[in-house]
């Protein structure tokens, strides 16, 4: 039994790749190509960031206070829950900040 009946031969192979890479590129053709993302500057991004980190903190605030003064809608662990948010979310901040510090400073000690 000779092995060039049992194998495909190169030719055929590449022939099979050929088709199939013709009919990828046809689907990726026939796709819809989703809407192009309205522009959005990184200073509103980061502004709406940081007024989220707030709203988290003032949320975590007057859930304590309202603990504290005995409100019975209001128990332990939402409190804990808010302020562990309120905490992640501002070390969050902080690190994007000491990244943005450390990225401002290598950008002024490159050589010129």
């Amino acid at each position: 039994m000779s092995t060039l009946s049992v194998n495909p031969s190169v030719d055929q192979i590449l022939a099979q790749m050929r088709v199939m890479r013709a009919a990828a590129t046809d689907r990726m053709a026939a796709a819809p190509t989703p809407d192009a993302a309205p522009a959005v500057s990184f200073g509103a991004v980061l502004q709406n960031a940081l007024g989220e980190v707030n709203q988290l903190q003032q949320t975590s605030s007057a859930l304590k206070t309202r603990f504290e003064l005995g409100d019975p809608k209001v128990d332990l662990t939402q409190v804990m829950l808010a302020g562990q948010k309120a905490s992640l979310g501002f070390n969050a901040t902080l690190q994007v900040r000491n990244r943005l510090l450390q990225a401002y400073q290598d950008v002024l000690n490159m050589p010129i």
